[in-house]
């Protein structure tokens, strides 16, 4: 780290703390050189992501649009805004774990449908209803009957 009032390349850090609920790391710094006293900020950067769509255009990851989706799957179910939240955060942070810039919503699909179905079967059969785009009352049952397996 440069420091800012010699530009001497030496510091050393005197003190290291968590802040902005623990997104940032918040660290005082000493110049070896000239004494003075700076503090520095670290961030974690986040890689933006985007979603390939079934028509191939490619759209930024909008976790409100997956929660909405997610949300409308479960109305009227058991199933809690908390629930809702730690659903979407559990799949998020799957997409994020899979260290790719492009992620097919096919595979962002399969993630919630999977999360679906262990949470509450109702909200699984709609969402899977919408995603699989069932066609007629065979679709749903052979999805029914799969379920029970």
């Amino acid at each position: 780290m440069r420091c800012p009032y010699c530009s001497h390349q030496d510091d050393r850090v005197v003190d290291s703390r968590s802040c902005r609920d623990g997104q940032a790391i918040r660290r005082r710094r000493e110049c070896v050189s000239c004494g003075q006293r700076f503090t520095t900020y670290e961030y974690i950067e986040h890689t933006p992501l985007a979603i390939i769509k079934s028509d191939g255009r490619r759209e930024p990851f909008d976790r409100g649009k997956l929660q909405g989706k997610i949300q409308l799957a479960c109305y009227k179910t058991t199933v809690s805004a908390d629930q809702i939240e730690e659903l979407v955060d559990r799949v998020e942070g799957q997409i994020g774990n899979l260290a790719e810039k492009e992620v097919p919503s096919q595979q962002v699909g399969e993630l919630v449908m999977r999360a679906l179905r262990e949470l509450n079967e109702v909200a699984y059969v709609r969402f899977a209803s919408v995603y699989r785009q069932f066609k007629d009352r065979s679709d749903f049952a052979r999805e029914l009957e799969q379920l029970a397996n």
